[in-house]
């Protein structure tokens, strides 16, 4: 039984080539990979103010979404990252609403260094954070947001995976 706390998990039954690094049977390139990461990180910095407003003295997220930039530029190895994105979720156990889904997508940021379909997770938690601070408009404009800062290498890709997996992600997509 899944733990009340626990975020969803929101990556596909059925993994997606084009989300596995080449080196291990996918399509994706590292460039790519990063372009991601960075992506992933940006849509959780947007919203990361929403947790700390109510945890002001807790540094996990933002160092979350600190090491998936280092993890980019090489300064971090990936299972550092990946510890990092535990971390920042483990900052959102007792907390709810906006806070909440705030660290998560901090968290998952951090762990497309591990699994680059997470980066779906870190948008999809931070349109759900600004929903709940804001209402359904406000998370409109949150995915209009993100998507004008998508690359361009990367936009058709994260578009597609939008679509693929918007039914899983709270149809925050539409």
């Amino acid at each position: 039984m899944r733990s009340r706390t626990a975020p969803v998990m929101i990556l596909p039954q059925v993994r997606d080539p084009r989300f596995i690094t080449i080196r291990r049977g996918g399509t994706l390139t590292d460039d790519d990979h990063h372009l991601l990461a960075l992506w992933a990180a940006t849509c959780a910095e947007h919203v990361l103010g929403l947790f700390e407003a109510e945890r002001p003295g807790d540094p996990r997220p933002r160092e979350a979404v600190e090491h998936a930039r280092a993890w980019v530029r090489g300064e971090v190895k990936m299972m550092v990252a990946r510890a990092a994105g535990g971390h920042a979720m483990g900052a959102a156990r007792d907390l709810r609403g906006a806070a909440r889904h705030a660290a998560y997508a901090a968290g998952q940021a951090a762990v497309v260094a591990h699994v680059a379909a997470h980066e779906l997770g870190a948008a999809a938690y931070a349109i759900k954070a600004v929903r709940a601070a804001g209402g359904e408009e406000a998370g409109r404009r949150e995915c209009a947001w993100q998507r004008d800062r998508l690359p361009g290498p990367i936009r058709a890709l994260v578009l597609d995976d939008q679509r693929l997996r918007n039914d899983i992600c709270w149809s925050v997509f539409t």
